[in-house]
């Protein structure tokens, strides 16, 4: 099993960033689908997909709104699909795992705890909006608490264990590794754990090296070798962390949803950028980028036969 290649995951839209911030940001349908094959076909082996309403951008779980580009990407593209669980932090958890429970994708994100959801420093960039919803949203955020209760993650594992899809486990601090150790020692997950460590997002563990140890050092702790790990760095945060997770053994992730940026001062121009970029750091050190059915391998998924789109 080639356990050592590095996984890279590319989260194309996400629901943090709004139309305003980029003309680079997937919106619609056909743009979602080309952003995540782009992505594929410069390395990522995952990508991690949100759904939006077109006429604005505005975040959109509803199952429909998720069809037509998932059908695209299977079509084109060997990719694994990871669909969100996290929507948007304002939407209620069935809500949430909806488009999950009916696709049934070989890997779902599931965030592992509650946290304060800070957007709004984005407000001091940001000025000019096309949408009245961009800057409320912004500004909703410094009183948001992105609710994930145990019994909200325990309500999500038992709907989506049905489907026999896998988990991107999303860890923004320490706690939430021990509330993934709490489900594993109940039995609701299986190893091996794929556990995504969120660093420098308001609210969430800051993005130092040594955050990024201490959440290292916790997961082998509390997990051993029953898990995968990965590292995901906010904004201007994203490639050091790339260089600092694949030098120690991890895999990564990128893409539009964590950082829109190329670099300081630079826009990137698509999520395949960004996934160029990482695969020259990965390749770099020394170390080969993983394709979809080696990720498929390493994580134990079902395959993409057994999806339902």
């Amino acid at each position: 099993m080639p356990e050592r290649k590095v996984i890279i995951t590319c989260a194309v839209t996400g629901s943090i960033h709004t139309p305003s911030m980029s003309p680079h940001l997937p919106v619609t349908a056909e743009e979602i689908a080309e952003a995540a094959i782009g992505a594929a076909e410069a390395g990522a082996a995952i990508v991690h997909l949100h759904a939006r309403k077109p006429a604005d951008g505005r975040p959109d779980q509803s199952p429909g709104a998720f069809e037509s580009f998932l059908h695209e990407i299977k079509r084109r593209s060997n990719v694994v699909v990871n669909l969100t669980t996290g929507g948007s932090p304002f939407m209620s958890v069935e809500e949430r795992i909806r488009p999950a429970a009916v696709w049934k994708p070989e890997v779902a994100s599931l965030n592992m705890g509650s946290m304060n959801f800070g957007l709004f420093p984005m407000l001091k960039r940001f000025k000019d909006f096309k949408h009245a919803w961009e800057s409320e949203m912004l500004e909703n955020s410094r009183d948001l608490v992105f609710r994930n209760s145990f019994k909200d993650i325990g309500y999500a594992l038992r709907t989506l264990n049905e489907t026999g899809t896998r988990y991107e486990f999303e860890c923004y601090d320490t706690s939430h590794l021990y509330n993934l150790h709490h489900f594993w020692q109940e039995g609701l997950v299986q190893a091996p754990l794929f556990i995504q460590t969120v660093f420098g997002l308001l609210g969430g563990i800051g993005a130092h090296p040594e955050d990024v140890q201490h959440m290292k050092r916790t997961a082998d702790r509390l997990f051993g070798d029953n898990y995968r790990w990965s590292v995901l760095g906010a904004g201007r945060s994203q490639m050091p962390l790339v260089a600092m997770g694949a030098a120690q053994g991890g895999n990564v992730r990128v893409g539009l949803e964590d950082s829109l940026w190329a670099g300081k001062g630079r826009l990137a121009e698509s999520n395949a950028q960004q996934v160029r970029q990482a695969c020259a750091i990965v390749e770099g050190l020394g170390l080969e980028v993983a394709t979809p059915d080696e990720a498929r391998a390493i994580l134990a998924l079902k395959g993409a036969d057994k999806v339902s789109f």
